[in-house]
């Protein structure tokens, strides 16, 4: 497959798995109405998402009460061995990886196994990109971040070991309390990305997992990138991507949480995972999606241009909140919220209302001698009006 035709293939994929799933084959027959062939490849491709929240890069998650048990993703099915790992179920499957639930016989417990599919085993650029996150992957820990185990070729095959993590992809709207405190967590999880140089460029819902027990989770760095570490002019201006496999001007994520420099294909850093936690905020307060379209040119217009109404939030949103969430999805990347670490400290005070800089003020520490001084000259003028 020419790297034009692996792009339209995934764009359209992209567009298909944003839909409902009823909605999907007439996306795709309209889409392809006049390429037969690129309709039996997406055709495909959809034939192997089993949930209607299946991300384009199927992540490590045993969410949905929906999935089958004995559900065969791909070309493992159950009962297969790879390496120590015995392949129990399917979970997924996507553009970038087939994942499976899977026993770790040496350590007796519950795995999560991504795989390259067979059309993109032998490609480089998706090779690079599997690799790449495995990597990103490692240098990642943190509580609300998927921890991986580790990596295992057996024949053909490659695979990352992940944490299965047990819950439901993050539900809209949320109750105020709920929703601040979900957020928190994404912060705190973007936060230690950020600070090891690791951007994840597809933040969405159905990336983020809420455990039984109210931890988040945020899954699926196929996308993620490190971005070189010099920074010109004041070290706000986006820095180039150090990837080979990511081509100027190419359009990765997904277009409802895009932001709008990663929209036009331009080079990003922290600041577009700013943005696209901005949406996720604002969908988990409203309940309504923010950006939305009939086609994924309409959603990315939209992300572009359309208005940030405020006032679809709840009444109750706390003004410091409605402050973060304008400041996020500010569409020029200069003037955004400019650290994803003053978001986790808003949302761990969400009444406390806080200067632009995001901190607190401080009491002066004169004060104190001030007030101590004026009470002695009170003190003198009354004395002597005796």
């Amino acid at each position: 497959m020419d790297p034009e035709r692996r792009r339209q293939v995934e764009r359209l994929h992209h567009a298909a798995l944003e839909r409902p799933a009823e909605e999907r084959a007439k996306f795709v027959a309209r889409a392809c109405e006049s390429d037969a062939e690129l309709r039996s490849e997406l055709e495909s491709l959809l034939a192997q998402d089993l949930t209607a929240d299946s991300p384009v890069y199927g992540p490590a998650w045993e969410g949905a009460a929906s999935l089958p048990e004995n559900a065969n993703v791909g070309r493992l099915k159950a009962g297969a061995q790879l390496g120590p790992y015995r392949i129990e179920s399917g979970i997924g499957a996507g553009g970038m990886g087939e994942v499976y639930r899977a026993t770790d016989t040496k350590l007796d417990r519950q795995i999560a196994i991504k795989i390259l599919p067979t059309a993109f085993a032998k490609d480089p650029m998706h090779l690079a990109r599997f690799q790449r996150e495995a990597r990103l992957l490692a240098a990642l820990n943190h509580p609300n971040i998927a921890q991986i185990y580790g990596l295992e070729e057996s024949g053909d095959e490659r695979a990352l070991i992940m944490e299965l993590v047990h819950g439901t992809t993050l539900r809209l709207p949320q109750r105020l309390d709920s929703a601040l405190r979900c957020a928190r967590q994404i912060a705190e999880a973007l936060e230690a990305a950020h600070e090891k140089g690791i951007i994840h460029r597809d933040l969405k819902p159905s990336n983020i997992i809420v455990t039984p027990e109210g931890v988040v989770k945020i899954l699926d760095f196929g996308l993620a990138c490190t971005p070189c570490p010099k920074l010109t002019g004041d070290g706000a201006t986006s820095p180039a991507m150090s990837m080979a496999v990511t081509e100027a001007g190419m359009v990765l994520g997904t277009a409802a949480y895009m932001s709008p420099e990663q929209a036009t294909g331009k080079l990003v850093d922290k600041r577009t995972d700013i943005w696209s936690f901005g949406v996720v905020l604002y969908e988990l307060l409203s309940g309504a999606r923010l950006f939305e379209g009939e086609t994924i040119g309409d959603t990315l217009a939209n992300v572009l241009t359309k208005p940030i109404e405020l006032a679809k939030l709840p009444d109750e949103t706390p003004s410091p909140i409605r402050s973060l969430v304008y400041r996020c999805l500010d569409r020029d990347p200069k003037t955004r919220l400019r650290d994803i670490g003053e978001a986790r400290i808003t949302l761990s005070n969400p009444q406390l209302e806080q200067t632009p800089n995001g901190r607190r003020p401080k009491p002066s520490r004169l004060i104190g001698p001030v007030l101590a001084v004026a009470a002695t000259v009170l003190f003198l003028v009354a004395t002597r009006s005796r």
